[in-house]
């Protein structure tokens, strides 16, 4: 069976057994496109087919950027990532941790290192936990001032979740939260530009990703997928549009917001990203034209996690083989990995199931385009890129 046909049929399988609406694939190797398609729906209710110009809301497929742009200012020399947060939030001086229980004070403080490595203690909204119940409270702060003259700005949200305690002590493990955030407000401070000024200055327009962005301007928004969830029905599962604003991020993305989240805000199609991912691939280099440096490039797509750190990025699934540095997972020993994969490959996906994926000695980049709820790296995007390394890594 031909690769794009073995694909397609996979991707409408799903679509059949309403796990999904819509997906679209798009890989390239050695700079030069290998296959692209499509099937299903960016709007059900309109029935509006999914196409290589559907907008994607990335949740955190936002993270690798918010990672560049903290490259870039590493390279400058304008900041050292053993500088603790303080030194640019000062509502980050003198946290406390949850230790038993209770709140003690921190013995070490962030690190910029540790806002790249998620191991800052901070946490998303968790149950069972102080600092995940207290992250909730945050957001709901943040949720409850959308679409009113008073939105939470991205270094005011910064300062609010440092109003709570860590996880656990800085340094010490890693644990999937916030830290994104807090270095897009980091980036703020340094820069004295909204984190979306600056990320439009130094990659998106370069990087000629004029459909990437915090928010979709109404000639656009047409081409805005819709986000649905699987809800089961008797004995078939049927998709249901979600219009919730998650993690503080405006569903309908008609205004530019106040809160700029560098862990969750973006927007992007598949052949902007891809225009991102080619950059990082070619160490640094788009058109011809130096985004980062080399070395730099390499440092941000190698960094791994210490041995004591290691064991807390296995509590999320799948990532058995991987290590994690600078807001991307790496894989390290492909034979422990429960995909088809190879040593060196980096990337991360959204919590609405956009997918990104990049293999250094192959040369190859995989993006996948879906807005399913609480996807992330689900079964049909681990089928995909199975099929996908085996025919071409």
């Amino acid at each position: 069976m031909r690769l794009q046909q073995q694909l397609e049929q996979i991707m409408e399988q799903a679509i059949q057994n309403g796990e999904v609406a819509g997906v679209n694939l798009l890989v390239k190797k050695y700079g030069h496109e290998a296959l692209y398609c499509e099937s299903g729906f960016a709007d059900l209710e309109s029935q509006i087919p999914i196409r290589r110009d559907t907008i994607f809301r990335l949740y955190s497929m936002s993270k690798p950027i918010t990672a560049a742009a903290a490259m870039i200012l590493l390279e400058r020399g304008e900041i050292d990532l053993f500088q603790p947060v303080s030194d640019f939030l000062p509502s980050f001086s003198d946290m406390q941790m949850e230790q038993n229980g209770i709140s003690v004070a921190c013995t070490q403080p962030i690190l910029l290192f540790d806002l790249l490595r998620m191991t800052s203690g901070l946490v998303y909204p968790e149950p069972g936990s102080i600092a995940g119940h207290q992250a909730e409270d945050a957001y709901q702060t943040l949720l409850s001032r959308l679409n009113t003259d008073q939105e939470l700005t991205t270094r005011q949200f910064a300062d609010l979740l440092a109003e709570g305690v860590l996880a656990f002590e800085p340094g010490s493990t890693f644990h999937y939260g916030t830290s994104a955030d807090v270095l897009a407000a980091v980036i703020e401070v340094v820069t004295a530009k909204r984190f979306g000024d600056f990320l439009e200055e130094e990659f998106l327009k370069p990087l000629e990703m004029k459909d990437t962005g915090f928010w979709v301007p109404e000639e656009n928004r047409h081409r805005l997928a819709k986000v649905y969830e699987a809800v089961e029905s008797g004995n078939h599962r049927t998709q249901h549009l979600y219009t919730g604003n998650h993690l503080g991020i405006l569903n309908n993305m008609d205004h530019r917001p106040a809160y700029e989240s560098g862990g969750a805000g973006l927007v992007s199609t598949l052949d902007d990203y891809m225009n991102f991912a080619e950059m990082l691939l070619n160490e640094g280099t788009f058109h011809g034209r130096q985004i980062l440096k080399p070395a730099t490039v390499r440092y941000m797509t190698q960094a791994q996690l210490t041995d004591t750190q290691q064991p807390g990025l296995f509590s999320l699934n799948g990532l058995t083989g991987y290590s994690y540095g600078n807001l991307m997972r790496v894989c390290k020993k492909p034979s422990q990995s429960g995909l088809i994969t190879c040593e060196g490959e980096y990337g991360w996906d959204g919590w609405l199931g956009p997918y990104f994926e990049n293999f250094p000695k192959e040369r190859m980049t995989i993006l996948i385009g879906m807005q399913k709820k609480d996807a992330g790296t689900w079964q049909l995007s681990r089928k995909l890129r199975n099929i996908l390394v085996s025919r071409l890594g």
